[in-house]
């Protein structure tokens, strides 16, 4: 389970609206003042980024909770997104060029546009298969549990 720390900020019913700062990966390096990218995370500002989630528990605006998303259909989701329309492409374009090799296809551009609609085709297929709403369900945020908040001490007597 990845996990996030967020605010809330909004209660209707079950329905609470979060706000998490995003982070940019950048800020732990330790070459972050000698890089192009650490001095472009910089010089912009952190964005915030705000989500309504369904939640039975007890909460109240501003306390800090911890999101969860189902990591294994998150890597699921990413390789559905990537690899289907490579491998789309890929077999057309193979498909294509036996072709004119075969010269089935009278021009090398025709194995072009194999290539192209076996691409689209396998984005469609990943599209088809990331609207289903099970991996919707999967998908969504959940708030996992309300984060303990810290007591400041301000003074130490005997």
């Amino acid at each position: 389970m990845i996990e996030e720390n967020a605010t809330v900020v909004a209660i209707e019913e079950d329905n609470v609206t979060v706000t998490s700062e995003l982070k940019s990966a950048c800020s732990g390096c330790q070459q972050v003042d000698n890089c192009g990218s650490g001095q472009v995370a910089k010089a912009f500002p952190q964005k915030k980024l705000t989500l309504t989630v369904q939640s039975t528990l007890p909460l109240k605006l501003g306390d800090n909770v911890i999101l969860g998303l189902n990591e294994s259909a998150l890597l699921s989701s990413a390789w559905q997104v990537y690899i289907w329309p490579l491998l789309g492409l890929l077999m057309a374009s193979w498909f294509g060029q036996w072709a004119f090799n075969q010269q089935h296809i009278t021009h090398e551009l025709f194995a072009i546009v194999f290539a192209l609609i076996g691409g689209y085709g396998g984005f469609l297929l990943a599209k088809t298969q990331q609207s289903k709403s099970e991996n919707c369900a999967e998908l969504a945020p959940k708030i996992l549990r309300l984060q303990p908040k810290s007591i400041a001490i301000t003074e130490i007597t005997d």
